[in-house]
């Protein structure tokens, strides 16, 4: 039989695995926000995606979520006019990385949010077993 409480606590972590990639994917862009290419025309950073997917588990006997896979935004690069700059073609102008600073960073909330979510049905569940322990002991 499965316990409901450990249930809980899988389900729970699974999701903290899958925002802390996510988390970290999003790091990685606002790191490379400005990364351009190493040479003349050169293309520079692209903006990477995670792709979730629910899963059932038979351990846990209910789904969870996992990274289905990593992937590369396809929207066009920025374009930005900087001569000085060594990636910069023969107009002066350089491709940028299509990262939006404030979408990640509402990506990050977002992700950050649904992590503490998680931490704090962790929590509970874990209360719950203290409390269930206690019951036990003392009945």
């Amino acid at each position: 039989m499965i316990d409901p409480l450990k249930a809980t606590i899988g389900i729970a972590a699974s999701g903290l695995d899958a925002q802390a990639m996510r988390l970290r994917i999003i790091s990685e862009n606002v790191a490379n926000a400005r990364s351009t290419g190493s040479t003349s025309g050169s293309d520079p950073f692209r903006r990477k995606t995670v792709q979730f997917e629910s899963m059932f588990d038979e351990k846990l006997g209910a789904s969870s979520v996992k990274v289905k896979s990593f992937g590369v935004d396809d929207s066009p690069f920025l374009v930005e006019y900087d001569p000085g700059n060594p990636a910069a073609d023969g107009s002066g102008n350089v491709k940028m990385p299509n990262i939006n600073p404030i979408v990640e960073m509402a990506d990050m909330r977002e992700a950050n949010r649904s992590y503490e979510a998680g931490l704090q049905v962790v929590k509970q569940a874990r209360s719950m077993i203290s409390q269930t322990i206690d019951l036990l002991r003392n009945g």
